[in-house]
């Protein structure tokens, strides 16, 4: 197991599953045209995004990814703190568990933000190139050695001023047990750059549980399984909670960065008034 990439024990058949109502073979196939569609057309649009001003960018930026998560037939409910429009001078790294391929556009349409990704990625036809046209941060995350030349790829870009993205368990869990620690390498990366780092908790559900396994991509799950499962599961609603900024000012290491962010995301104490909510 690599410390940079760990396995969660999570799996298809014992995680993702849908409970409660399912749509009909014809209207979630429209969904999942409609869902595809829009993605394809915002990866095609990424050149001519990037030429502009980072507010329109951004604007654009959350306005596809709200549109992506709606066509594939998710509910979006934000709660949590008031959510910053404008990206913070110093950078922010914005940290959350990692449950589906939906936290990616749920994440851009709140927090748009430069993703952290494998660095297998960047040789994908078409994907690949786009994706680094993009502003995605390519990391060996299966290698030791490559830790600290990924930690100074990270800091340079927050102390650049952007917002970077990362989900520090390392893969993807169902959600129903908590899932792994939180790997301290992306916060030191924020200590290094002075950068806040703001927890966010995303969860999925529907109207029968509080939560939703038709979200959850994990283990060796195909991805069209899992697109399938998403649109036929009637009554999905995936909510993300912006959660306080954790200075790194105030804990003494990256361990201690990483527990502090990590127990914001995994506390259920935290009674925050609701910034907005998205049907």
């Amino acid at each position: 197991m690599s410390a940079w990439l760990p396995v969660a024990p999570c799996t298809p058949r014992d995680c993702a599953h849908h409970e409660g109502a399912t749509r009909a073979p014809l209207p979630a196939a429209a969904l999942l045209l409609a869902g595809c569609a829009l993605t394809f057309l915002g990866v095609l649009c990424v050149p001519v995004v990037l030429l502009l001003a980072p507010s329109y960018r951004d604007r654009l930026t959350r306005r596809w990814a709200y549109g992506v998560v709606r066509a594939f037939g998710v509910r979006i409910r934000v709660t949590g703190c008031p959510v910053e429009r404008t990206r913070p001078p110093e950078g922010e790294l914005v940290v959350a568990h990692h449950v589906s391929w939906l936290d990616i556009p749920l994440v851009a349409a709140v927090l748009p933000a430069r993703m952290v990704a494998k660095s297998e990625i960047r040789n994908w036809p078409v994907l690949g190139p786009l994706a680094a046209l993009g502003g995605t941060l390519f990391i060996e995350r299966d290698r030791l050695r490559a830790l600290p030349h990924a930690v100074r790829t990270v800091a340079g870009a927050l102390a650049s001023g952007s917002r970077v993205a990362v989900f520090p368990q390392g893969s993807t869990w169902c959600g129903r047990s908590g899932g792994g620690t939180y790997r301290p390498a992306a916060f030191q990366a924020a200590i290094d750059a002075g950068a806040a780092v703001r927890p966010v908790r995303i969860s999925y559900r529907t109207t029968r549980t509080d939560t939703a396994g038709a979200a959850a991509f994990v283990g060796d799950d195909p991805l069209a399984a899992s697109l399938w499962r998403v649109v036929t599961a009637a009554g999905l609603t995936a909510e993300i909670r912006i959660l306080p900024p954790v200075l790194v000012e105030g804990e003494p290491d990256r361990r201690a960065l990483a527990r502090a962010a990590q127990s914001a995301v995994a506390s259920d104490s935290a009674n925050l008034p609701a910034a907005s909510v998205h049907h």
